[in-house]
């Protein structure tokens, strides 16, 4: 072996192979350090984050600054077929979007909708805006179905987002959440800079996937003191991810406080709200049957 060495050395042989033998080396580690994050989200969802911040206010009644990224993350599930999935509306629901109609829809200034429709669903488009209903409910059920864009771009928070905005106050996020992490408290489902969904049970880019939110309405007395806070219960394709969640106020960001401030209830409104759906982030989401019902509360 010693005598097969040296001849490699001589003709200098040896030193080529060990080489490319180092290279292939150097390359399967860069391989492997590149596919760290994907074998973490498929895992460990704790073990890769891509943003977040520790020098915002603390979320009250938490430990947690507003977008934490050491917050724990959700736990990753598999849901089964969303059984409300292409749900017909019960007979007391308003139809808001069949896949033919926009006209119960509006932009921030009044305007007709000006978002792609196509198949049946509509989609966000670059510098749509935002829209909202023309109507408003209080104590609804809500229900809609979304796509996330694909093939899948960018990462954390500029992966796929969208929202569900409720009188512009409170934000259910919308977010590609699918293999792809960004602090717990934005990802899909999360109540906005409040409340991480209790799971994470999102389903790839593309997929059409159901939220079913039940939301009641915050109140004050005539004296302007607040009685009850705004209540959020999320479904997301058949999996409970907020149960009964009281909000601390209204979410950040999306105009009544700013991005990373802590939200409050000192914007006073009626019970009946209008249910409006952010496209000021990211083109290429999709929605489609969209209906909503009042639960009837206080009526037994």
């Amino acid at each position: 072996m010693d005598e097969v060495c040296d001849n490699l050395n001589e003709h200098n042989i040896l030193p080529k192979i060990k080489m490319k033998k180092y290279s292939c080396l150097v390359v399967l580690l860069a391989a492997f350090v590149i596919r760290l994050p994907a074998l973490a989200a498929d895992g460990d969802p704790a073990a890769v984050n891509t943003d977040g911040f520790t020098n915002t206010p603390i979320i009250p009644g938490t430990k947690w600054h507003i977008h934490d990224p050491n917050r724990p993350q959700p736990k990753v599930v598999t849901p089964g077929p969303s059984p409300t999935l292409g749900m017909t509306p019960p007979s007391d629901a308003e139809l808001l979007f069949d896949g033919k109609d926009l006209s119960k829809w509006e932009r921030a200034n009044g305007q007709d909708v000006n978002w792609r429709m196509t198949n049946g669903y509509m989609e966000t488009v670059p510098r749509g805006g935002n829209i909202r209903t023309r109507g408003a409910w209080a104590d609804f059920q809500l229900h809609l179905e979304w796509a996330a864009s694909t093939p899948a771009r960018g990462e954390g928070q500029g992966r796929g987002n969208s929202g569900i905005l409720i009188n512009n106050l409170y934000e259910v996020q919308v977010l590609d959440s699918y293999h792809a992490m960004t602090y717990p408290d934005g990802q899909a489902g999360a109540i906005y800079g409040q409340m991480p969904p209790l799971v994470n049970a999102c389903l790839p880019p593309g997929e059409w996937q159901t939220y079913d939110i039940y939301f009641e309405s915050p109140r004050w007395n005539e004296q302007g003191e607040l009685v009850k806070k705004a209540v959020a219960t999320v479904i997301q394709n058949g999996v409970i991810i907020q149960d009964h969640y009281e909000l601390a106020g209204c979410t950040d960001g999306i105009g009544a406080v700013p991005w990373k401030s802590p939200g409050d209830y000192a914007r006073k409104h009626a019970p009946e709200v209008f249910v409006g759906i952010q496209g000021d982030h990211a083109a290429g989401i999709r929605y489609r049957n969209i209906w909503i019902r009042s639960m009837h509360l206080g009526e037994q």
